[in-house]
């Protein structure tokens, strides 16, 4: 069995198709009821988030059913193209490269905003959304867990986590050092989740006049705008209150656009042509794509965010390459992990044996000394027979492993005897 990851990313594929393969969080039960279908895939989750769409798997074939399915997702229907054209845009990584990318993606590395701290908490979301789904088996379960010790060795022993920068700190800042003025200016925000919140703390902290905040549940937007000192709409009201807005921020999880060019256009009628800025973070597109031909809206999505970001990135090069080298390390005790994996149950059931030894042995020993034996005596019978019961299947098992003419478990045998005698001398030796 291979361990694999595939997927596409800012990196490898335009928003346009990233959003084509985009999963929402309520959708992947099902998908992962999909891919755990295909034959010989036995264990997967898949991680969506607006920058990447990637699926990690233990499987027995070459992944190429995998990169089929992925890119042939039912999420495309009703998108321009056909899903086959994704092939060409699918990166493949196996074995040790998988770890390595998961490590990767997990610390920051491989994000749009290098060291970016929500991509964490996205992929040990997608490791309990597999776990819920009856995905995840052992060694996926394994896998993950030692990514998310990774990215915390990462944060505490680099610098990339130092004044932590995410998509929505760069569009915040991206407002900024636009024609408008956050202190003059309304900012709408459309959704409630993450990235808006962040969003909402960014605008905040930059003084911002005035916050609208439009989502479908109004009671989560209720609760943003309380928190921020906005003010709350029902998502129904968007047209009535978009031509108020000097700056549009949207991050919800639809499937489809939620503001379109004919709200838009309606908007700039009505603000007398004064220019709007559009920052639209989500994946799939909140935002129709045709709203970039109106005069005067000026609409980014994520992928605009890429040169916004550089700045960050070469400030962040020198604690990146620091994390590097933890990966690697970790990588490299993780296959190590991986070579031990056939030894971890003799070795359990070797320290299970001993340890019952030790409780029947103890358990006599209590019995005699409750019955008024000598102290002394009971000690020396405990040792006798703790040490007879330890000692008596690795003799048996070398003195027929000798039999048989087998000298690699009595070289084995030498080698952990030699071991045993140095760390007693060590233990014996006092302190220089």
């Amino acid at each position: 069995m291979s361990i694999f990851a595939l997927g596409i990313n800012h990196q490898s594929a335009p928003v346009a198709l990233r959003e084509r393969v985009a999963f929402a969080e309520s959708a992947l039960p099902q998908a992962l009821a999909a891919v755990r279908a295909l034959p010989q895939v036995r264990e997967a989750v898949l991680l969506s988030t607006c920058n990447r769409t990637e699926l990690y798997a233990v499987a027995d074939d070459d992944g190429a059913a995998m990169a089929d399915w992925l890119a042939t997702h039912p999420g495309s229907e009703g998108r321009p193209g056909s899903g086959q054209d994704l092939h060409a845009y699918l990166y493949r990584h196996r074995d040790r490269d998988a770890v390595r990318h998961l490590f990767r993606v997990s610390t920051g590395l491989d994000s749009l905003v290098l060291g970016e701290p929500q991509i964490l908490g996205q992929v040990k979301q997608a490791w309990t959304a597999a776990r819920g789904a009856g995905a995840l088996g052992s060694q996926l379960d394994r896998l993950f867990q030692h990514a998310f010790v990774t990215a915390k060795r990462v944060r505490s022993e680099t610098r990339i986590g130092n004044s932590p920068v995410s998509v929505a700190s760069v569009a915040v800042r991206l407002a900024q050092d636009s024609f408008t003025r956050l202190e003059d200016a309304t900012v709408l925000l459309i959704g409630a989740g993450e990235t808006i919140e962040l969003a909402a703390r960014h605008l905040v902290r930059a003084d911002v006049k005035r916050l609208l905040v439009a989502n479908r549940t109004l009671a989560h937007a209720q609760d943003l705008a309380s928190r921020h000192g906005g003010v709350a709409l029902p998502l129904e009201e968007l047209g009535r209150h978009l031509s108020q807005s000097d700056v549009v921020f949207s991050a919800t999880a639809s499937r489809e656009p939620v503001l379109h060019r004919s709200q838009v256009e309606a908007a700039l009628l009505a603000r007398r042509h004064r220019p709007m800025l559009l920052l639209d973070l989500a994946v799939p597109r909140d935002i129709a794509a045709d709203v970039a031909e109106l005069r005067d809206a000026y609409l980014y999505t994520v992928d605009d965010l890429e040169r916004s970001v550089e700045d960050n990135r070469r400030s962040r090069r020198e604690a990146a390459d620091a994390a590097e080298a933890i990966i690697e390390l970790q990588v490299a005790r993780y296959a190590e992990s991986l070579a031990s994996g056939p030894l971890n149950e003799p070795l359990r059931r070797l320290r299970a044996h001993g340890d019952a030894a030790r409780a029947e042995a103890l358990a006599r020993a209590r019995q005699q000394l409750a019955t008024g034996r000598d102290p002394e005596e009971v000690m020396e019978l405990l040792a006798h027979t703790l040490t007879n019961r330890l000692l008596h299947a690795p003799t048996a098992a070398v003195r027929e492993a000798a039999a048989s003419g087998n000298l690699e478990l009595a070289q084995a045998l030498e080698r952990a005897l030699r071991q045993a005698d140095d760390t007693r001398r060590d233990a014996a030796d006092p302190a220089p």
